[in-house]
């Protein structure tokens, strides 16, 4: 059953508007906790945790991402997007300074799980925001860029924060714990912002016509009930995608340890990966929007799975760059891909709660794709953890290609036709 929403037509917020609103805040949130999450397992070190203790402390981060989801889609229903940017501000605050001045690791490693948390707040009510106030003809374009401005917040945080350090670094002589503390205070500060530019911005009305449903909170078993088709099946390519996406942040600095590239070679092929997956976002929400989310999203993860397949076959520092490059070239045109796709189906009734479950199911994803490397690698069988990856990559790709138009009016121009939509996705006269 598709989720059409065909009652009335929002008015287009300017892209001023957008930016201000959505996008900087987000930039900005970003580069605070793409600041940190380098530094977590160094500041664990530092607190006495052990190696072993100070990883699974990196983990508790992604952890807290994936046990915040519907719990922030249900806050996020009741307080309203706008309110759960703001109290995700103020509790990310305290929990950055909380991390700062830590006495022990256990603390530390609590105050983590739950900044993990947090954010899936804070991404969740810009994810739901934005779709509210964004018409469906340009819904791929925005989400696309808030995926984009995601992924260069997080490209820029850890030079920030290395900056930072350094400076704290060389205006003290304490221990590198106290100049280790300067990236919580760069998050801390940046969060600061983030509070500021989403307090002064007002509400936005965004709609005209009639209301098409009151926002009413439900149970997670309704949505998974109400929805168990599409989560059987798109669902599942959800999962895969999530899986895949974290792949290069894994696979590519183990092989490169594999074939015996030393630290500085890995750090620049990955750098460049990193770099050219903050690119394309752009044209990829165009595409969306005019043609179809199949446009994207198929190729993406046909592009992406494909170029895994090809790392264990790479010997050379040459060949794993082009491989990685190829790789962020598929992550990067897929940026917002699933967003939008979610915010299609989404009922409008309990939107955040249902966004929330999708979320949940590429989180899970996600936290599940580096262990498949990681069991490859403690089996001896390193290049089969990252085929099967790869193979994983390909197999959500055909996924999509099959269900996409059944769940979503927007997967091509002839889906939008069948519907009641023009060819690029608006409203048509006999809906309205």
């Amino acid at each position: 059953m598709k989720n059409i929403e065909n009652v009335s037509e929002k008015k287009e917020l300017t892209f001023g508007q957008q930016f201000i609103s959505v996008f900087l805040p987000t930039m900005v949130y970003e580069i605070g906790i793409g600041a940190v999450t380098p530094v977590i397992p160094l500041f664990a070190l530092e607190l006495h945790a052990s190696p072993g203790v100070a990883a699974l402390i990196v983990a508790l981060l992604g952890i807290g991402q994936v046990a915040g989801d519907v719990p922030a889609g249900i806050l996020a229903t009741r307080l309203g997007d706008r309110k759960a940017m703001l109290y995700g501000s103020i509790a990310t605050l305290i929990l950055l300074i909380l991390c700062a001045f830590t006495p022990n690791w256990w603390i530390f490693a609590i105050a983590t799980f739950f900044l993990g948390m947090i954010n899936s707040l804070f991404v969740l009510a810009r994810q739901s925001y934005l779709t509210e106030v964004t018409p469906v003809h340009r819904r791929s374009l925005s989400l696309s860029m808030l995926g984009g401005m995601q992924r260069i917040g997080s490209l820029i945080g850890p030079f920030l924060g290395g900056l930072i350090m350094s400076i704290f670094a060389i205006q003290t002589s304490h221990g590198s714990q106290d100049w280790l503390q300067g990236a919580y205070w760069i998050a801390a500060i940046l969060t600061c912002v983030t509070f500021l530019v989403v307090f002064m911005i007002p509400e936005i009305e965004h709609s005209t016509g009639k209301i098409i449903g009151e926002k009413k909170s439900v149970k997670q078993s309704f949505i998974l009930k109400n929805h168990a088709r599409m989560f059987a099946t798109l669902g599942i390519a959800i999962i895969l995608v999530g899986a895949v996406r974290q792949t290069s942040s894994t696979a590519i600095p183990l092989w490169a340890a594999h074939i015996g590239l030393n630290a500085s070679t890995t750090s620049y092929v990955f750098g460049l990966a990193n770099l050219l997956d903050a690119m394309l976002f752009y044209p990829a929400g165009k595409i969306m929007d005019r043609y179809g989310r199949m446009w994207v999203a198929v190729p993406s993860m046909i592009i992406l799975g494909s170029a895994i397949l090809f790392i264990p076959l790479t010997h050379s520092a040459w060949s794993i760059a082009i491989v990685s490059l190829v790789m962020g070239l598929g992550n990067s045109i897929g940026a917002g891909m699933i967003m939008t796709i979610s915010a299609d189906i989404a009922p409008v009734e309990y939107r955040p709660q249902f966004l929330a479950t999708t979320r949940l199911f590429g989180d899970v994803g996600a936290a599940a794709g580096p262990l498949i490397v990681a069991a490859g690698a403690a089996i001896s069988w390193l290049a089969g953890g990252i085929w099967l990856l790869g193979a994983s990559g390909i197999t959500s790709a055909g996924i999509m290609a099959i269900t996409l138009e059944k769940f979503t009016p927007h997967a091509n121009q002839r889906t939008r036709l069948k519907y009641g939509f023009t060819k690029d996705g608006r409203i048509s006269r006999r809906q309205k």
